[in-house]
């Protein structure tokens, strides 16, 4: 990810190297006012060697100002990286761990810690950036007044950097061992507190107590084990800046004496330990010791969660032809749910036009997915080609065979984005014969044409959603098209016209029926009953199927409803 943010992590390097610049200057500044000023009663001068350093903190402000926006940029994308991490695993895991649901609340708990570590991360390279340029300016100044202040300090330095790497991982052991803490006490005390009417009835106090009392005392222990693991952040600043400081003031006298140092570069020098490395220390302690921690352990708790089980690897046949048959397909939603389909068989020829019909919740939607692949049937066999389909590649399977449900997805891009999105490299042509046959002429006209903009929640009408979501699948070139009452927005001209565009493609067209229209359509019906499926025509179906023979019964009774009084004829 740094890789694409090259340019951004180098203009953050430039303005640090700006913001750093006070550092650099000041005690070389303070020195020469001093010495040439000052001391060689020049006021004037001295004062105007001040009011460069002045400059150059005005000079900083501005750096750590044009700072902001590349530090953001690169937060902001490791934000959003983790986050599609987040969203793909938490759908793998609803979708092809076995016994899994899709857990919202834990999702969106992740999804906070994702939060946390965009704010964490950008307060981490502020603070480190500042360390790592202030410590270099003030070593480079100190050098510049005498190179053994730099020896000197610069051994300081290390040292306290060591120091910090061995606290380190101690400090994050007492981290852990305090989050740890706090959660068991919440976890005792939850129970507690809510059934604190039984502890009342009950009588009792005592245990209750002592079993919040144990975990609140391992909650103080950890904290008092961090607060003392904590307190050798002291140390490390005392080692790096205060140590360097009592060596340059207890060598103050001789150094003067000897000339090793002017008077203005003994104070130079203190200014760069006090104003320079000390404060940089202080900052390196605060965010390893604080905001390093907390990111350490966010980031492990996210891995725990990104770290998806291996999914069982699909087959590697490809796909040789788009017939599909269903022989003996059981299948229920779960090991004590009623099954919906036993021993099912059902044979669908390359090229057929089929209409699934049947009461509301009957099966089927389920059907469709059995048939796409997207359920997978308790015993049986669903094959595409006449090779099962666990057997097939699934990206070959999914190029095949498309599913178009009910719920219409339109994404935040262009229209072309959108109508592509199946097809990347589907070119304007095939976008106009898409546009044509679906009647989508108008929505892109008014969009601006296939790069106008297009908003998830944008202007669109639920039959507009429909109609794109249809588009896109009709440039896609699938072979195996399931509509799942994908046209249930559309009026009954709009919908016809969209069945006849998807009959005119090649290949085959499955279409769960919502009115009788799109039944009547159909070459042949497939009627799901209660544990049975019935194929036939129109005609036949209706001395064959009692149950087709009461479907139609009860559309023509039913009449239409209110919503769709535009239409004539009754829906299922």
């Amino acid at each position: 990810m740094l890789r694409t943010h090259r340019r951004n992590l180098a203009a953050l390097a430039a303005w640090s190297v700006v913001e750093a610049l006070p550092v650099l200057l000041s005690g070389t500044l303070v020195a020469a006012a001093l010495d040439h000023g000052f001391l060689a009663d020049r006021p004037f001068d001295g004062l105007l060697l001040l009011l460069a350093y002045g400059a150059a903190l005005v000079v900083g402000t501005l750096g750590t100002r044009q700072a902001i926006p590349h530090t953001a940029a690169v937060v902001e994308s490791l934000r959003d990286e983790l986050t599609r991490q987040v969203v793909r695993a938490g759908l793998y895991r609803a979708v092809y761990t076995e016994g899994a649901a899709a857990d919202v609340s834990t999702v969106a708990r992740v999804t906070r810690q994702v939060e946390s570590v965009r704010q964490i991360s950008g307060g981490l390279l502020l603070s480190l950036r500042t360390v790592a340029f202030s410590v270099v300016a003030a070593m480079i100044g100190l050098f510049a007044l005498h190179p053994l202040l730099a020896a000197v300090t610069g051994s300081a330095v290390l040292a306290a950097a060591a120091l910090m790497a061995l606290l380190a991982p101690l400090l994050r052991r007492r981290h852990v061992a305090l989050l740890r803490a706090q959660e068991e006490l919440a976890r005792r005390a939850g129970p507690q507190l809510t059934g604190v009417r039984d502890v009342v009835a009950c009588g009792a106090w005592e245990t209750a107590g002592r079993t919040v009392g144990v975990r609140v005392d391992a909650e103080a222990a950890a904290a008092v084990a961090g607060a003392r693991a904590g307190a050798g952040r002291i140390a490390v600043v005392a080692l790096g800046a205060r140590l360097p400081f009592a060596a340059v003031l207890l060598s103050s006298g001789w150094a003067v004496r000897t000339g090793l140092l002017t008077p203005g570069a003994l104070v130079g020098a203190m200014v760069y330990l006090l104003q320079g490395v000390e404060p940089a220390l202080r900052a390196l302690v605060q965010t390893v010791g604080n905001m390093g921690l907390q990111l350490s352990v966010t980031l492990r708790r996210l891995a725990g969660f990104l770290d998806v089980p291996p999914r069982q690897a699909s087959g590697n046949a490809p796909v040789t032809g788009t017939g599909i048959t269903l022989k003996d397909v059981s299948f229920a939603y779960g090991p004590f749910a009623e099954p919906l389909f036993t021993r099912a068989t059902l044979d669908i020829p390359d090229g057929s036009h089929l209409a699934v019909v049947g009461p509301s919740g009957i099966g089927k939607s389920t059907l469709a997915m059995l048939i796409a692949g997207i359920e997978t049937p308790s015993s049986g066999v669903v094959a595409l080609g006449g090779t099962p389909l666990p057997e097939l590649a699934e990206a070959e399977l999914r190029r095949h065979v498309a599913v178009v449900p009910q719920q219409s997805y339109v994404f935040t891009g262009t229209l072309r984005e959108n109508l592509t999105q199946l097809a990347p490299r589907a070119g304007d042509g095939l976008l106009d014969d898409a546009v044509a046959a679906l009647g989508l002429e108008e929505t892109v006209r008014r969009l601006g044409g296939y790069d106008g903009p297009v908003t998830g929640a944008g202007p669109l009408s639920q039959g507009e959603r429909q109609l794109i979501t249809l588009a896109r699948v009709y440039v896609s070139g699938a072979r195996v098209v399931i509509l799942d009452e994908a046209t249930c927005h559309l009026d009954r001209a709009a919908e016809e016209r969209a069945e006849q565009a998807f009959r005119a493609r090649p290949g085959t067209l499955i279409v769960v029926a919502h009115r009788i229209t799109s039944a009547l359509r159909a070459e042949r019906i497939v009627v799901v009953g209660q544990d049975s499926l019935t194929v036939g025509g129109h005609g036949e179906l209706l001395v064959a199927s009692p149950e087709y023979a009461a479907l139609i019964g009860y559309w023509h009774v039913a009449g239409p409803r209110p919503e769709d009084a535009h239409d004539s004829r009754p829906r299922l």
